[in-house]
């Protein structure tokens, strides 16, 4: 059952990712998003490195989601190696954890050779390029979709570790091709454009700050990765999850998309004074705005267990049992009435049922009334005596 969960799993991991890719990419070359145009004027370059950096940015969701597909699709996962009767519980926790790595790392292994096929499904059409800075086009492509993948192998095996994470770039996936695909929609039908940025809106030049930060694509990208970050941890943070794991997700989706721009420019050499070159300056904070809105969370559900727990704790009925050397005595009572002391005789009647005192048990009501009585038909029988003795 295990080695058939195991097999499973690895096919489904490179299928998922495999399949994944070549959907994403479909989408953009239908749609016009990835264009490998050999236009050297300033739209051919812009057009050059958007497709560089969603193809970097499609090659690591692919390995992510066969990765994450396969882990939540799999029976294998939960299988441990068996502890005999001579093993330790020590021995079962160490063996339970090198099989949790084990499998952590062959799936997101085999979710990277399934996103490997992001290379010649991005190579072959770049040869239609033809660019004045490189002499070959599709070697540049393919070692872009390499190193994408690169980089969602290593977000994968954090995936597999916390589910907040694995639905942060799950949902900054979704979110990012439905305002690629209204964005390309729109482009066509308004300006004969199909071209769309990765992350970002096309506001127009009338909102910029300094001529380089666009103001409402920096509130769209940021406030996307915050509301995302939030709402995708929230899930996770009632469940009772790993709480690092719910605090650091946020930053995951922000993070590959950032990862992606600074790849495809890292001294943003070619990139044009417009919403290209603002959403290159603000990815990296929306990867802090993200991790800020998971923080946030993080802390309200921890600050609610904690108000939870304190009014538990405030309501939770008292056991009663003897009185302690520090209790209140109640006015009108001695001490040695209400709480007698072991060895000696009580020397105050107990208050009657009329005037009842907190905390004295029913037992001890009786016992007192009986000794009183006792008392009292003692001294009773004993004043006729007295009284003849005298005549």
């Amino acid at each position: 059952m295990a080695t058939r969960g195991w097999g499973g799993s690895v096919a489904l991991a490179i299928g998922v990712a495999a399949g994944s890719a070549a959907a994403q990419l479909g989408l953009g070359y239908g749609l016009g998003i990835l264009a490998w145009t050999s236009a050297t004027d300033t739209t051919g370059v812009d057009t050059w490195l958007a497709s560089l950096a969603w193809t970097t940015w499609i090659a690591a969701t692919s390995t992510v989601l066969g990765a994450v597909t396969a882990d939540r699709l799999s029976s294998a996962r939960t299988a441990s190696a068996p502890v005999g009767r001579r093993s330790t519980v020590d021995d079962a926790a160490r063996s339970g954890m090198i099989a949790t790595t084990a499998w952590r790392l062959a799936i997101a292994l085999t979710a990277a050779l399934g996103g490997l096929i992001t290379v010649p499904l991005v190579a072959v059409p770049a040869r239609a390029a033809h660019r004045p800075d490189t002499f070959s086009p599709q070697t540049i492509a393919g070692g872009y979709a390499i190193v994408g993948v690169v980089v969602g192998l290593l977000v994968a095996l954090a995936v597999l570790s916390s589910r907040a994470v694995a639905a942060n770039v799950v949902s900054t996936t979704a979110w990012l091709w439905a305002l690629a695909v209204v964005s390309a929609l729109y482009g066509a039908g308004r300006h004969g454009q199909t071209s769309a940025q990765l992350a970002v809106w096309r506001f127009g030049g009338k909102y910029f700050m300094q001529k380089i930060f666009s103001l409402p694509g920096a509130a769209q990208m940021m406030g996307a990765a915050l509301v995302i970050g939030v709402l995708a941890a929230l899930p996770a943070g009632r469940r009772g999850d790993n709480r690092v794991g719910v605090a650091i997700s946020g930053a995951t989706g922000p993070l590959m998309v950032a990862a992606a721009y600074f790849l495809a420019a890292p001294k943003l050499v070619g990139v044009r004074a417009d919403e290209q070159l603002s959403a290159y300056l603000i990815a990296p904070y929306a990867v802090i705005a993200g991790l800020a809105g998971s923080v946030l969370l993080s802390g309200l559900i921890a600050h609610r267990e904690q108000r939870r727990a304190a009014e538990a704790g405030v309501t939770l009925p008292l056991q009663p049992g003897p009185p302690s050397m520090g209790d209140p005595v109640d006015e009108g009572y001695s001490q040695l009435g209400d709480y007698p002391i072991e060895g000696v005789p009580a020397l105050v009647a107990a208050p009657t049922a009329e005037l009842p005192v907190a905390g004295r048990s029913p037992a001890w009501s009786g016992e007192t009334d009986e000794v009183t009585a006792q008392t009292a038909g003692t001294v009773t029988e004993a004043r006729p005596a007295r009284g003849k003795g005298r005549r």
